[in-house]
């Protein structure tokens, strides 16, 4: 029977240094992809980009966000998942042209880049950069954490479209230990792991299938979420930043502005009633 998905599960162990986490995830995915008309292999890199940024936001130690993007010179323009502390997560990919079937290397291109962006609301805005080297996005983050933080960093990463589920394992050094013998260890039984266990059991399943001969210590699950946060107000101040006349030309040519979240595909409608109440400072409270 598979398990409850959108949930991650933080663990530690007794006589290693490495901390780990486990992320599973059904509606958040789904929720992500509905409506957007993606290939499969974009699918596929998003469903991992999911997992990974939820993977990551659970090592914030602040309140903020995390943002995770992939900018490429193949046929993906870019694919980025945004995570906040609370775990909820919005994501969105743009393409220069349809591509059903490729691998990674083949859908990010030959000189794409990863960018991990951590934004606290408390503090200053922090953003790594490394180029993407290898065959898939769990190989560029362990290099972006072993040049950016010096972290041996392991990451194996999952998406399944038939059952609509991604998720993901994780695991790293923690700062200050003391040799990688475990870490090593460690990853080496994780090599091991299969996507069906890691997308359809119990998390805590996985851990002992993994780990029946360690102390593990495991801590109270978090949920995931798809969280878009688009508003009508925020479109409204997006306006604002227009000049009139720009506006107004848009009106005779099409008449209505629309603006699509780029996220959740809402559509948002201003006439021209609407641009005039704006310009006087009076938007419209309710969406349309």
């Amino acid at each position: 029977m598979a398990t409850k998905l959108d949930e991650i599960l933080r663990f530690t162990f007794e006589n290693h240094d490495v901390r780990g986490e486990i992320v599973q995830l059904q509606e958040s995915f789904q929720s992500l992809l509905q409506g957007h008309g993606y290939s499969k292999p974009v699918k596929i890199l998003l469903g991992e980009l999911m997992a990974v940024t939820s993977l990551l936001t659970a090592t914030l130690k602040f309140e903020g966000h995390i943002n995770v993007q992939i900018q490429g010179n193949g046929p993906l323009n870019y694919a980025t998942v945004n995570g906040s502390h609370d775990q909820a997560l919005r994501g969105a990919a743009r393409l220069t042209q349809d591509i059903q079937e490729a691998t990674f290397r083949e859908l990010v291109g030959d000189n794409a880049i990863l960018i991990i962006t951590l934004s606290p609301e408390q503090g200053e805005r922090y953003q790594g950069v490394v180029a993407i080297e290898g065959e898939s996005l769990g190989s560029a983050v362990e290099q972006y954490f072993q040049q950016s933080e010096q972290l041996a960093t392991r990451v194996w990463l999952f998406a399944d479209l038939e059952a609509a589920r991604s998720g993901g394992l994780f695991l790293q050094a923690m700062p200050g230990a003391k040799g990688l013998d475990g870490f090593e260890h460690l990853t080496t039984l994780a090599d091991t792991i299969r996507a069906e266990e890691v997308l359809m059991l119990p998390a805590t399943e996985v851990l002992h299938r993994l780990y029946h001969e360690e102390q593990v210590h495991i801590y109270p699950t978090q949920s995931v979420r798809f969280f878009c946060g688009c508003s009508r107000s925020a479109t409204a101040t997006a306006l604002r930043g227009v000049p009139m006349e720009e506006l107004r030309a848009i009106l005779r040519e099409e008449g209505e502005i629309k603006m699509t979240c780029d996220y959740c595909l809402t559509n948002y409608i201003y006439n021209e009633f609407d641009i005039e109440a704006l310009h006087a400072h009076e938007a419209p409270e309710q969406p349309q």
